[in-house]
């Protein structure tokens, strides 16, 4: 099969289209034919080797564990394993691969028990792909904030795939919900369901004197002293991207010394979440936002414009030779 993989650490022509072993399922997993994947932030992040941690777990001088990227897709079961109950051959699914990726390729077996549902009938394989990652690690960390319903919510960088599934989520709890972005997605967000938008290009947030009860900085470029100044008493400021240890070290100091938390970390991927933005989705209240959609081929070209920081929703990759 082919799969778009890479050897070395470094800028988006380290990936390679390259022919691998197609995988054959075990007893508990299904093998998925590949309609679509992404290229995400992390994906971009682990090609870099952007932070130095990532070495640590991937390969010091090279990437060993991870040679393909690409943790979302939506695709069709070719094949299942004897002791599978959950899915049959001729499925539609779609969630995310775990912590070994391996999303951009034609095939990939996966346990049934994984982050995995049928997909919606209404959306494309391609939209299907765009939903995982955004919508369950905002599940993750509304939840880990006890969002609650008349609360109000800040998600930073609210264009991105991450925040455009964070006000969503926020809006199905029933949070008031304030977008922050640039000049070019205020019409997005607002159209997603956000009750404000603040330009970041024309305003600084934290200078109104408005406070929150979550602060959600889905990009990782947020004034961390200003979010702590905007929060309520008892706030929580939610930090998807917190993998560097100053802001790890401030976020133990202001729990420690406050009312006020800081919760950072991973997102953990759960078969229930999947499952929920499924629901979600056939109630209509949650869509995919695509910026882009690449050809497989092109897998390169759509990291070189993840790296650019400036898309709004997801990228999307697209293997119409496996329609």
């Amino acid at each position: 099969m082919k799969a778009i993989v890479y050897a070395r650490y470094g800028p988006p022509e380290v990936l390679q289209l390259r022919e691998i072993e197609k995988p054959v399922p075990k007893l508990n997993e299904i093998l998925i034919k590949i309609h679509a994947s992404t290229v995400t932030s992390g994906d971009s992040r682990l090609r870099r080797a952007d932070p130095f941690l990532v070495r640590l777990f991937n390969g010091f001088n090279a990437p060993k564990k991870i040679t393909v990227l690409g943790n979302e897709i939506s695709g069709e079961i070719e094949a299942v394993g004897k002791e599978v109950k959950l899915f049959k051959s001729g499925d539609a699914v779609f969630g995310q691969t775990g912590l070994s990726l391996g999303g951009n390729a034609e095939y990939i077996c996966l346990p049934e028990n994984g982050s995995l549902a049928i997909k919606p009938a209404s959306i494309t394989h391609e939209e299907a792909a765009s939903v995982p990652f955004g919508g369950s690690t905002s599940l993750h960390f509304l939840r880990k904030g006890n969002i609650a319903g008349g609360q109000k919510v800040l998600i930073y960088g609210a264009s991105g795939s991450l925040g455009t599934a964070a006000i969503q989520m926020a809006k199905y709890f029933g949070a008031e919900v304030t977008g922050v972005c640039g000049t070019s997605n205020l019409e997005l967000v607002k159209s997603l369901g956000a009750d404000k938008v603040i330009d970041y290009t024309k305003e600084d947030f934290s200078k109104r004197g408005d406070t929150y009860d979550i602060i959600f900085d889905t990009v990782g470029k947020s004034p961390f002293a200003d979010c702590i100044k905007s929060l309520n008493k008892k706030g929580v400021y939610l930090r998807a991207v917190h993998m560097t240890l100053p802001p790890v070290i401030r976020g133990l100091l202001v729990s420690l010394f406050s009312a006020k938390k800081v919760i950072g970390g991973i997102a953990t991927e759960r078969k229930e979440n999947i499952q929920f933005l499924k629901e979600l989705i056939e109630s209509g209240k949650f869509r995919p936002v695509i910026d882009r959609v690449f050809p497989f081929e092109k897998t390169a070209e759509a990291h070189r414009y993840v790296d650019a920081g400036h898309k709004k929703g997801n990228v999307v990759i697209t293997l119409q030779g496996n329609y």
